[in-house]
């Protein structure tokens, strides 16, 4: 994988990995048409396994980190907005002075209108994070990823918002999700800090599994979807809470995504 110093998976190793291959499988088959197979399962493994690595430019060029050799990180929230669980957070945020990226479902969008509005006028950057949330979609056809994508993008377009950024379900890159951003002009954008939350159903230590690993440069991956016990939500907010302050201990800050990576990941229209 070719990762240049600001975090960024470049290109795609597909194509070049599956000539390689062919090519071995060509050679290897001169000596024992046995040892062809080698190289072909290798890659069609490696096919199977690399959707499911968030940072691994296998299918499509990837942004997972960014400010290196600074000492700041980026937070970001996935699988929102939520009536319970979003304008607490927004509250702590403004609270504590810091800015975060909403990578926000369509359909919750759509749905919550008004918390669309607060995220906007608080200063957070919104990036698309699919229409429904189903990693089924990046086993359809490219058209129904790019179906998928403007679906949010049209809901979004009526707050005068148009994200530059896209996040995918669970951060699965599919060979079906780079076409696609390129029909939508959309970039790819995971993380590099993820403290397996589960979308907020793990939340015992969530904010220790993030300190123990943050770097600077760091994307970290967070939800402000509602944990499955109403009782919890306080439990999560005390957890977002311990991150900001463990990172601002460590003598980092935190920054806007687009200061981070260098580059703006919303527009307005």
């Amino acid at each position: 994988m070719k990762t240049n110093d600001t975090g960024i998976s470049k290109g795609t190793m597909a194509v070049k990995t599956g000539v390689t291959a062919f090519c071995l499988a060509i050679g290897l088959m001169m000596i024992d048409g046995r040892l062809a197979a080698v190289p072909l399962t290798g890659f069609l493994l490696t096919c199977l396994a690399a959707p499911f690595f968030p940072r691994f430019g296998f299918f499509a060029p990837v942004i997972y980190k960014g400010g290196i050799g600074q000492k700041v990180v980026a937070l970001t929230f996935d699988d929102g907005p939520d009536p319970l669980t979003t304008p607490l957070l927004l509250d702590l945020l403004e609270k504590r002075g810091v800015k975060a990226t909403f990578f926000v479902i369509g359909e919750k969008a759509a749905a919550y209108p008004e918390l669309i509005k607060r995220i906007i006028q608080k200063g957070h950057p919104l990036g698309n994070h699919s229409f429904r949330h189903s990693t089924r979609i990046f086993f359809q056809k490219v058209a129904a990823v790019v179906k998928d994508i403007e679906a949010t993008q049209r809901v979004l377009k009526k707050h005068g918002v148009e994200p530059l950024v896209y996040r995918p379900p669970v951060g699965i890159v599919s060979p079906r999700l780079q076409p696609a951003l390129v029909k939508t002009g959309l970039t790819l954008v995971n993380f590099s800090n993820r403290p397996l939350d589960m979308g907020n159903r793990r939340l015992h230590h969530l904010s220790k599994r993030v300190l123990q690993r943050i770097q600077d440069g760091d994307i970290v991956l967070l939800h402000d979807r509602r944990p499955p016990r109403k009782e919890q939500i306080a439990i999560w907010l005390k957890e977002v809470e311990a991150v900001v302050d463990g990172i601002e201990k460590r003598g980092m800050r935190v920054v806007s995504l687009h200061d981070l990576i260098g580059m703006p990941v919303m527009a307005s229209r």
